[in-house]
């Protein structure tokens, strides 16, 4: 029953628009009219506001943290199930319709409290290919498309499994940006 309680509790606090939330305070209008239409980072960066975007950046990885520490402390397979549900939350939320967010910097928050290594390796994984690359999309696909290895080769099996699943989930949620990828218009960071 405490498990149960746990995911709820970890899907409704997945399922808050940091995004949305705080480009609507800032007067910028719903985020959702905008470039992707998404309500992450990378859809608030494109208002200009870098600030904005590095806030919800933030936020919405420590919703996953914080949604799995939580759960830790009844140990079992609370932290996993209750990792699973907060990036759903994200993607998810009922508030919007079930159409949310990718779940980029909340399944990282997840992926660092579950286990830091995991999590910080993916995080530089992410940011390396940003960086290099210049296309935000690319970074989390190539991060979440290598942390149920990463997860795995540390020794973190059930992680592993996690990762797998959220993995798929964020593959799933950018579709469309697999397809400007492959066709080489998915447009950089800073580009609307």
């Amino acid at each position: 029953m405490i498990v149960f309680l746990l995911v709820i509790m970890g899907y409704f606090l997945g399922s808050i628009p940091f995004g949305l939330v705080l480009t609507r305070a800032a007067g910028l209008g719903d985020i959702r009219a905008i470039g992707s239409g998404n309500i992450g980072a990378t859809n608030v960066l494109r208002t200009g506001n870098k600030k904005l975007a590095a806030a919800t950046l933030l936020l919405d990885g420590l919703k996953g943290a914080v949604a799995v520490l939580i759960a830790r402390y009844h140990g079992g397979p609370a932290p996993y199930c209750v990792g699973l549900a907060v990036v759903l939350g994200h993607m998810f939320p009922l508030w919007l319709g079930f159409r949310g967010g990718k779940g980029v910097a909340t399944g990282l928050g997840v992926l660092l409290a579950e286990a830091s290594p995991v999590g910080l390796i993916a995080c530089l994984i992410w940011l390396g290919m940003v960086y290099w690359r210049r296309i935000s999309s690319l970074g989390a696909l190539t991060c979440f498309g290598l942390a149920p290895v990463i997860a795995m080769l540390l020794g973190h099996s059930m992680l592993a499994l996690l990762a797998f699943i959220i993995a798929g989930l964020v593959f799933y949620k950018h579709r469309e940006n697999i397809r400007r990828l492959l066709a080489g218009t998915e447009p950089r960071v800073g580009k609307v």
